[in-house]
């Protein structure tokens, strides 16, 4: 019931299904594994990082009660959480408060927070959005405070202009004019009071090998400059649906760090306490803003935080440089002939508040050689508007010299772990290898027995001209692709002799990419089939090429993304081996998952509210901690701040080609070889193809990400000790606990 709920979208009624059964029966992994992966959806993580952080909490408290002690006695907290920007406010002295929150997770929660800290008398929850709240149906006249933090990484993007016009509109009182004395309470006013938003250009090269295909051949196969790969960060405002026009990042710990090509610079302010300048935010033309380069490198991204000023006193950074619980904004560049950038130079973009997300596009270089006494200092608006169209008609100009008639472009959005795959040059250098050997060995077989079967028809017709054998077709050998997402995996199959690939990607685009790489690298017209054209349904994909015939190589997709084994993957093999003709394999064949273990602060806070004392006394971590979730997901353990105490060891061993050799529980010995606190235990896997060929999750190429297993109560361990991991392995679903 919760599974199908959860597919059709209501993932708070899923959860609730979810969580009535592990806590009905807690030892049920299947309602385990599936409450996990909802709890990630309905409590997002950052809600734990954010009530974990005491010095935002703070900063939030002293300036809720400087404005409540300075008169603004009725306060209404928009998109509450757990409610404790409401909870500074009722202790402050605000003699009434209401507070709005959207989701419905998150709204009982917060019922059950405020009614613990004894407060639900001074604080009214209404599970609405705040445009939907009206006077004097939802609350009895407008308030003199609205307190929010519906701020996202790039700022608006949880909707924080639309919902601050629409308060002043109609559940604020008028503002404060300035020289106006007089009683707070009689006017209305907003925490924050306004932000200023900064930005940087960077050379990094974790952005760049996630939103850029850096690599022109792939194992073989040349990837045609008519295809254009995009990753979903870099969209146009003319889409059809809004997507968010950045990714974003910790800064501080992106694997291999990163380089600052320009001094940060102001991007924009905001008043949030001025009507007009927030209605004028969504209609204002874009801004154009040139920044100096300081810095030879190449340019990555623009990477943008802000300081959200809560009034003339108390502000707070998002900055890389600050140690907060914000990520950072990422805007990666793309369809720049040279990306290389010097002193001298000038990066130009374009800045914009357009469907309430701050747009940073047309992202340009002007290098110092081309410049015509362009200044060399912060320059705006008007005096680079004649660069900006000259710019446009040199790029315009210099397509119509390149542009090759009848070329069909096609521009193929891509994940950015889809993109960061397309750059693993490893991984598909080790698939080729793999499926090369499998091959070979198969089409030797097949040779052997056509010539076995040609000395029969010799011995029996002595007639002169052709044989059968001779006159008939080879039959392919066939290979079918069930990644997710995009692959090339089929087209490099397709290079590999008498072979029939099948693909099974779902997407038009992706499939029209696919073609288009198989045209430039002169495959015959229909070379590679699209299965899911061809079968019934998704899950009918594990079947038979055609009714006599079975698959040579079958690529299943073994691990997500996330770091965590694909669900149902070991019904998929199941399945697979019924289907694999004598001498085919699936790859990979076999997974090993390694661990170690680790102390890690940043994992238990990422993980859990921390006590009391983070959130100044309020008692909340007892109940958001319900939705904690023993395993965290899309990790870098090259840039996780932990300290190993322990050496890797081998987890576990999945056997997708002989699932016999599969143990559902062991135990493994850890010795500790660091004195410490035992907090978690990540891991990653090793894929082998063959017993010679594998692909490490945690390398440096790697699209995967690495996960751990979060101890609910940390083990202090010394030096010489030995832990007893228990490794549970039940369908696709593993589980780790410290045997004690």
């Amino acid at each position: 019931m919760g599974e199908r709920l959860f597919r059709m979208g209501f993932r708070d009624e899923a959860a609730g299904y979810f969580h009535k059964a592990v806590k009905l029966n807690p030892d049920f992994n299947d309602a385990k594994e599936n409450f996990y992966r909802v709890a990630n959806w309905l409590v997002e993580r950052w809600h734990f990082i954010m009530l974990n952080d005491t010095k935002r909490n703070t900063i939030y408290n002293a300036a809720i009660q400087k404005a409540v002690r300075s008169g603004s006695k009725s306060v209404l907290d928009i998109g509450a959480g757990t409610g404790i920007l409401s909870m500074f406010a009722r202790k402050a002295g605000a003699h009434s408060v209401y507070a709005c929150e959207l989701s419905k997770t998150m709204y009982e929660l917060a019922c059950d927070v405020v009614a613990a800290n004894k407060m639900e008398e001074g604080i009214k929850l209404l599970h609405m959005k705040s445009l939907d709240i009206k006077i004097p149906k939802h609350i009895p006249e407008r308030v003199s405070l609205v307190v929010t933090e519906t701020v996202d990484a790039g700022l608006f993007g949880e909707g924080i202009v639309e919902s601050l016009i629409h308060a002043w509109e109609h559940l604020l009182l008028q503002p404060k004019t300035k020289g106006e004395n007089g009683n707070c309470e009689k006017y209305g006013k907003v925490i924050p009071a306004s932000a200023v938003i900064f930005g940087m250009a960077v050379e990094c090269a974790e952005i760049r090998r996630h939103h850029r295909v850096g690599v022109k051949d792939v194992a073989g196969i040349c990837l045609p400059t008519n295809v254009k790969f995009q990753s979903p960060a870099y969209s146009s405002v003319d889409g059809e649906e809004t997507i968010e026009p950045y990714t974003t990042e910790k800064m501080s710990r992106v694997p291999g760090g990163y380089l600052a090509l320009t001094e940060c610079f102001e991007i924009m302010t905001v008043d949030f306490n001025n009507l007009q300048e927030l209605k004028s935010l969504a209609t204002n033309k874009p801004d154009k803003i040139g920044i100096p380069v300081t810095k030879e490198g190449i340019l990555d991204a623009i990477v943008v935080w802000f300081v959200l000023h809560l009034d003339d006193e108390h502000s707070l950074s998002t900055s890389p440089s600050e140690e907060t619980c914000w990520e950072q904004a990422v805007y990666p560049v793309h369809d720049l002939a040279d990306y290389w950038i010097k002193p001298g130079d000038q990066v130009m973009m374009e800045v914009s508040c357009q469907d309430c997300y701050l747009r940073i596009q047309s992202i340009n270089v002007f290098h110092s050689e081309h410049e015509m006494e362009v200044g060399k200092s912060f320059t705006r608006n008007k005096d680079l508007l004649s660069f900006g169209n000259e710019a446009e008609l040199c790029s315009a100009l210099a397509n119509l010299q390149t542009s090759k008639p009848d070329v069909v472009e096609q521009t193929c959005v891509l994940e950015s772990t889809e993109i960061a795959l397309l750059n693993n040059i490893p991984y598909h250098e080790g698939f080729k290898m793999a499926m090369k050997k499998v091959l070979s060995s198969l089409t030797l077989e097949k040779l052997g027995q056509a010539m076995d079967t040609q000395c029969q028809n010799n011995e029996m017709s002595c007639e002169s001209g052709p044989s059968n054998a001779d006159r008939s077709i080879p039959e392919p050998l066939y290979v079918l692709d069930v990644s997710e997402g995009f692959s090339v995996l089929p087209v490099i199959a397709g290079t590999l002799g008498q072979v029939k690939p099948y693909s099974s990607v779902e997407k038009d685009q992706h499939r029209v990419t696919l073609d288009l790489i198989c045209e430039a690298n002169h495959f015959p017209k229909d070379t590679l089939e699209f299965w899911l054209r061809h079968v019934e349904d998704e899950s009918a994909v594990l079947q038979r090429p055609k009714s006599d015939k079975l698959w040579s190589i079958i690529i299943l997709d073994v691990i997500e993304p996330s770091g965590l084994i694909q669900q149902e993957i070991m019904e998929k093999a199941a399945i697979s081996r019924c289907l694999l003709q004598s001498g085919g394999k699936i790859f990979p064949q076999y997974v090993l998952m390694f661990g170690l273990l680790v102390e890690s602060q940043t994992l238990m806070e990422e993980n859990a509210v921390q006590g009391a004392e983070r959130t100044l006394g309020f008692n909340i971590a007892p109940f958001i901690n319900q939705f904690q979730v023993p395993i965290r997901v899309f990790l870098d353990l090259s840039s996780l701040p932990c300290i190993p105490l322990s050496k890797p060891v081998e987890l576990l061993r999945l056997d997708l080609m002989t699932p016999y050799l599969n143990t559902s529980n062991r135990e493994v010995k850890v010795r500790i070889c660091k004195s410490g606190q035992v907090t978690a235990i990540p891991f990653w896997y090793h894929m082998y193809l063959d017993d010679e060929i594998r692909l490490d999750t945690s390398s440096e190429a790697s699209h995967w990400k690495q996960a751990a297993v979060v101890l609910d109560n940390p083990i202090q361990v010394e030096m010489g000790d030995e832990l007893v991991l228990n490794i549970q392995h039940h369908k696709s679903n593993v589980s780790i606990t410290v045997k004690q």
